[in-house]
């Protein structure tokens, strides 16, 4: 456990709240940028801007947001002391939103070498895994229902 001030405190918890609203931007947009690339032959002049829109995306925004996002909720976690079942819970689902992140990676090197195999359909369920995983997540923290 460590000791936080409240201003301290409060000022982590923003920059938590603010690096997750970044992750979940890109996770929410990448399977749905992988969606139109899938249907999109490969090596065109289109699948090229995919490829450069994918890559900045994941490099730029999502890998320094779920760096981040990680950092200042291990803080959060380490000054509440790990306490609540809700919280382990929670960190199980922020795993899970974490392997979503890396097999996103491997999609973008699928797409970045034309060997995209899977069809339009996979991402767009695809799609929604971090968009349930985030909504039990908030209940979780908002509720706290153990």
């Amino acid at each position: 456990m460590i000791e936080l001030s409240v201003t301290t405190y409060l000022w982590v918890k923003a920059l938590h709240v603010i690096s997750i609203i970044a992750w979940m931007a890109g996770l929410l947009y990448l399977p749905r940028l992988f969606v139109y690339h899938a249907a999109i032959q490969p090596g065109s002049p289109e699948s090229e801007t995919f490829k450069v829109m994918e890559r900045r995306l994941y490099k730029a925004i999502m890998n320094p947001a779920m760096m981040a996002s990680w950092l200042f909720g291990l803080t959060l976690a380490l000054a509440l002391g790990f306490q609540g079942g809700w919280l382990h819970t929670k960190l199980l689902l922020v795993v899970l939103l974490t392997a979503a992140h890396l097999w996103m990676k491997r999609w973008l090197g699928d797409f970045a070498a034309d060997r995209n195999s899977r069809p339009q359909r996979f991402f767009r369920i695809m799609n929604e895994v971090p968009t349930l995983l985030m909504i039990v997540i908030v209940i979780l923290v908002i509720v706290k229902p153990w």
